[in-house]
């Protein structure tokens, strides 16, 4: 997996490639926490255009991470997703409170 990280706007984007499973689950929660640490960030855009597989413990940790943000007043924005991982965000009831864009800038202009 890898995971890369931007601070833009107040925003932290997640730019995240592979298999968001629980194999790489701690490793996503620590790379984001450490940035939402280290950062002014209250918001977190996910781009998982390079995600073309989650499992329960990805969605975990995405799940955590919205509390979080939650906390802050913050929000948590998706872009990018992939068919099939839009089908397990849908079914796990997160495109009930993550807003889905096409793409990046289109995430941070709706902030």
């Amino acid at each position: 997996m890898k995971i890369i990280t931007v601070l833009k706007q107040g925003v932290l984007i997640v730019r995240v490639e592979g298999e968001l499973d629980m194999h790489s689950a701690n490793e996503f929660r620590q790379t984001i926490d450490n940035a939402l640490d280290n950062n002014e960030a209250k918001h977190i855009l996910l781009n998982l255009e390079g995600v073309d597989f989650i499992d329960s413990s990805g969605l975990g940790v995405i799940l955590g991470r919205y509390k979080r943000v939650s906390l802050l007043q913050g929000q948590m924005l998706a872009a990018h997703i992939q068919p099939q991982v839009a089908k397990i965000f849908d079914l796990a009831g997160l495109l009930k409170i993550i807003k889905v864009y096409n793409n990046e800038s289109e995430a941070l202009a709706c902030i």
